[in-house]
């Protein structure tokens, strides 16, 4: 009985000092990583302890009780490194997630630049460079006289565009009548008479007609190269 009570009395001991190598352990590496120097010196006092009652065990239970220490010891570390890991890639997220939210706000600023730009090239394409009513009125205009009037009132980068249109329209003559609509003039308006919105002469002024002509084009298609590109897909605009 007495011998019987002894070995259950170091069974006992043995799992006492496995537990307290394994808090020696746990306590060793959460001391490594939050820096602490008071933590560390109680992790080798409390290792020491542990040695000391180690060498009161047989040495069958001492391998066994080391080989526990061991293992929790290697968890321990592996709880650390995976809270490390962890730490470093969500600081790592946050740092990506802030560069790409920089990234867009520069990407979203740039193209709404870009495209103010745009419209104000567009406006600056499709702006009439002079007004009708500063050509002198003539009896009767010449093709040539009707172009150079076109060219002073239609941007430069719109009049090819806006000249297509008028010589498949009318051939520049302003007072051409399509006997079946009754269309009239350069641009063929039908009724000839909604140009009286802009001169009451637009029977006889080409000028009034090519105000209206690139008004209509630039509200109704954006512009004369965007209401000649519909020209050329519907032979009609």
């Amino acid at each position: 009985m007495l011998e019987g009570n002894r070995v259950s009395r170091i069974s006992v001991r043995g799992f006492a000092v496995a537990s307290a190598t394994a808090v020696t352990a746990v306590g060793s590496v959460v001391g490594v990583a939050s820096g602490s120097t008071a933590q560390n010196n109680d992790a080798e006092a409390t290792a020491a302890d542990t040695t000391t009652l180690l060498a009161d065990i047989p040495a069958g239970q001492q391998a066994q009780v080391q080989t526990a220490s061991l293992t929790q010891q290697a968890d321990a570390q592996a709880i650390a490194a995976d809270a490390s890991a962890k730490k470093d890639a969500e600081a790592l997220a946050r740092k990506a997630a802030a560069e790409t939210a920089v990234a867009k706000k520069a990407a979203a600023e740039k193209a709404e630049k870009e495209a103010k730009e745009r419209a104000e090239a567009k406006k600056a394409a499709t702006r009439s460079t002079r007004d009708s009513s500063s050509f002198p009125v003539q009896s009767s205009y010449s093709v040539s006289q009707i172009q150079a009037m076109a060219r002073q009132m239609v941007a430069s980068g719109q009049f090819q565009c806006f000249s297509n249109i008028v010589d498949h329209e009318s051939s520049w003559n302003y007072r051409a009548v399509n006997a079946s609509s009754g269309a009239y003039g350069l641009f063929q308006a039908l009724p000839g008479s909604k140009m009286s919105s802009v001169g009451a002469d637009w029977q006889t002024n080409p000028a009034t007609q090519i105000k209206w002509g690139l008004n209509y084009m630039n509200s109704r298609y954006g512009s004369p190269c965007e209401a000649w590109s519909f020209w050329q897909a519907n032979h009609w605009y």
